[in-house]
């Protein structure tokens, strides 16, 4: 009989095959995959027995837990369209995606309850439920089990908002089917095992924490350890005393981390896997960490929210001659690098063809034409890609800084200054200037003691007068969303206008 594929049956055939493994940890609580699965279907009865329909979306806005997995999980087992929601967007923000993705329920955390008030008017009687009404479905054992039943694998499963650092966010349609290929695509470029033992610490409300690697671990058998967030001091605890094997964060995290003086005497000696992405890397920090754990392989995954996200890998052994590089496409994504008349070129936007693809963005029929123009989807990451298939980033579209008329990425410039030990972090963005049409301005996060116009001076040292920033801020920390993305949209509200003087170079 032909049965298909959708996020649902995942849990179910693990459970199958090793139903006493846990499949899952957080804080006290542990699941076995027997265990999971039947919540899972505890939870779609309970769902359904809401009088929530086949298609119905069903907001999700909460932090990390056994309960946030549980409720995707059960969505999915429903036949519902799952809405998650980033736990730190507040007011009008809030009130926009809890509107326009036209949920029919919001379960959220009871510690962000007063948040909900706050917008319960622009709501307009949205029923609302609470995180541990699905831990109470989940646990109770008289409770009903939903069976999946008439879920097909084009229905959509999930609405993957953007996470709108250039724009208002807009809800990516993902179905079972486009799922089910990315998880397929994360287990062949990304090693994965049963035996890997994952630590999850970024949000899964953001696609890389939940479909690169909780999902697909949950797929292969793993047994995964969920916390609630990437706090560096749980993070060095949690490694030696779970034995943790494999390692997700996104450059910022990273930075972060090895910053922290704990590290120099941490146990890190369980990692085999560390992997990175949802931004760019710095080189200096990659090298860094390579250095600090030679016995780790490390993996550059890269993609965006409307592929599932996983787009292209750089594998470990394939750093060595190409450390800045993304890799290339992974098992079930075609990727092209074109100009704007879709010609093929070597320096250009990379476009994709994928079953892993979004159907398109919730009520918005225009820009979903858009991002598909000429039957591809348009990524708007700017890269340049070799004789032998490699793609590397460039930078966004939007990122690139056009100075004097001359296309600069902030990317280059911010490797050089991350090479400069009184820098934390750094974030190149582009100002209105009345000269330059836009100013290359570095905001720093400085190590130490240092000055903006001695980071001037070395950046003169090492670039292209015109790449040299004309002006350095420095600032105590940089913008960032839950998910580790810096904010550059905010710091162009904030300095624009504000460019100083400081350090300029003569050119």
């Amino acid at each position: 009989m032909d049965q298909p594929s959708t996020v649902g049956r995942i849990i179910e055939r693990s459970a199958r095959r090793t139903p006493a493994r846990v499949a899952l940890t957080f804080g006290d609580r542990s699941w076995t995959y027997a265990e999971l699965d039947t919540a899972a279907g505890r939870v779609a009865a309970g769902l359904l027995a809401l009088g929530l329909s086949h298609g119905d979306r069903v907001a999700a806005y909460g932090k990390n837990s056994d309960a946030y997995l549980l409720l995707f999980l059960g969505c999915a087992r429903a036949g519902l369209v799952h809405v998650p929601v980033n736990f730190n967007t507040t007011g009008g923000e809030l009130a926009y995606l809890l509107t326009q993705s036209e949920p029919a329920a919001v379960f959220g955390d009871v510690a962000l309850a007063a948040v909900l008030d706050a917008i319960e008017e622009e709501l307009a009687g949205l029923p609302r439920r609470t995180l541990h009404d699905v831990l109470a479905w989940a646990g109770d054992p008289d409770g009903p089990v939903h069976h999946e039943d008439g879920v097909a694998d084009d229905d959509l499963v999930q609405l993957l908002y953007t996470s709108g650092t250039t724009s208002q966010p807009k809800g990516a349609m993902l179905t079972h089917r486009a799922l089910v290929h990315e998880y397929a695509s994360c287990v062949a470029a990304l090693d994965l095992r049963p035996d890997d033992v994952p630590l999850h610490a970024l949000p899964l409300y953001h696609s890389a924490q939940m479909h690169v690697f909780l999902m697909p671990g949950l797929a292969v058998g793993m047994t995964n350890h969920l916390i609630e967030a990437p706090v560096a001091d749980e993070i060095l605890r949690r490694v030696p005393r779970d034995g943790i094997t494999s390692l997700f964060l996104p450059p910022t995290v990273w930075v972060g981390l090895g910053n922290n003086p704990a590290v120099a005497e941490a146990d890190l000696s369980s990692l085999r896997k560390a992997y990175y992405g949802a931004s760019i890397m710095p080189v200096p920090v990659l090298r860094k960490w390579q250095e600090l754990l030679p016995e780790v392989g490390f993996y550059n995954c890269f993609g965006q929210s409307e592929i599932g996200p996983l787009a292209t890998v750089l594998r470990p052994d394939e750093h060595a001659e190409r450390p800045d590089s993304i890799g290339r496409p992974v098992l079930f994504v075609e990727a092209r690098v074109v100009d704007t008349e879709m010609n093929d070129v070597a320096l250009g936007e990379v476009v994709y063809r994928s079953p892993q693809l979004c159907r398109g963005y919730w009520g918005k029929p225009a820009e979903s034409a858009e991002a598909f123009t000429g039957g591809w989807f348009h990524s708007g990451d700017l890269v340049r890609v070799d004789e032998e298939g490699y793609l590397f980033v460039v930078d966004r579209i939007k990122d690139v800084v056009n100075t004097g008329g001359v296309l600069v990425a902030s990317r280059e410039v911010e490797d050089v200054f991350y090479t400069h030990p009184g820098v934390a972090e750094v974030a190149v963005v582009g100002l209105p200037d009345p000269r330059w049409i836009e100013a290359i301005t570095a905001v720093v996060v400085p190590r130490g003691e240092v000055t903006e116009a001695e980071l001037i001076a070395f950046a003169r040292q090492r670039l292209s007068a015109h790449k040299v920033p004309k002006a350095v801020h420095l600032v105590p920390a940089l913008p960032k969303n839950p998910s580790g993305k810096l904010l550059k949209r905010e710091l162009r509200q904030r300095f624009g206008g504000t460019a100083s003087a400081v350090g300029r170079p003569e050119v």
